[in-house]
């Protein structure tokens, strides 16, 4: 979830997430609708999890007794980078230090891995060049601060949109799939 300005802090609630004096939390809250929240559901499909430890513990404080909203989210994997948390009660939950064990992980066998969220995390995988998917969420407002999805040190890389989505409140769904390099040329030639 993204502002047309590419903040993703706090969507959820006004308490969710306030690091440096962000006060807009919950700015997703008014534009959902059916249709938004059908698609998200389509995404909430079971697949193991990456998130960056303050996602994680938000996740952790949540899912475990609203596990009816999002079935099977106790029972995937949740991959945890930290550096200071190395357990949690929250069943599945496996903790990472390092980029070295996320690349380990990526190469590994097993089931998809998606990221919710996570700023610093996503902008260290942008970084690393270990992104294969960008599922957005783009809501129609500029916040003017707070964390951002694409910062300073992304590669670059081409994607190919493979779905879209508009709905009725103006929220663009756009999942884009890695497409190689960026590739230049002139308009018009």
């Amino acid at each position: 979830m993204i502002s047309l300005d590419g903040v993703l802090q706090a969507p959820g609630g006004p308490e969710e997430d306030t690091a440096e004096g962000f006060q807009y939390g919950g700015w997703s809250a008014p534009y959902g609708d059916e249709v938004g929240l059908k698609a998200t559901k389509k995404k909430m499909k079971p697949a193991d999890l990456l998130l960056g430890r303050k996602t994680f513990g938000i996740w952790a404080s949540f899912w475990p007794e609203h596990a009816d909203l999002w079935p099977g989210i106790n029972d995937v994997t949740k991959y945890v980078l930290s550096e200071t948390m190395e357990e949690s009660d929250w069943k599945n939950s496996v903790f990472l230090e390092s980029l070295a064990d996320i690349k380990k992980l990526k190469n590994s066998e097993g089931s998809d891995i998606q990221v919710w969220g996570s700023s610093k995390l996503v902008q260290l995988l942008l970084k690393n060049d270990l992104v294969d998917e960008l599922w957005l969420k783009i809501f129609p407002l500029l916040l003017g601060q707070g964390k951002k999805l694409f910062d300073n040190g992304t590669i670059p890389a081409a994607f190919t949109l493979t779905e879209s989505l508009v709905t009725p409140t103006g929220v663009i769904f756009a999942n884009y799939k890695r497409a190689g390099k960026v590739k230049k040329g002139t308009i018009g030639a």
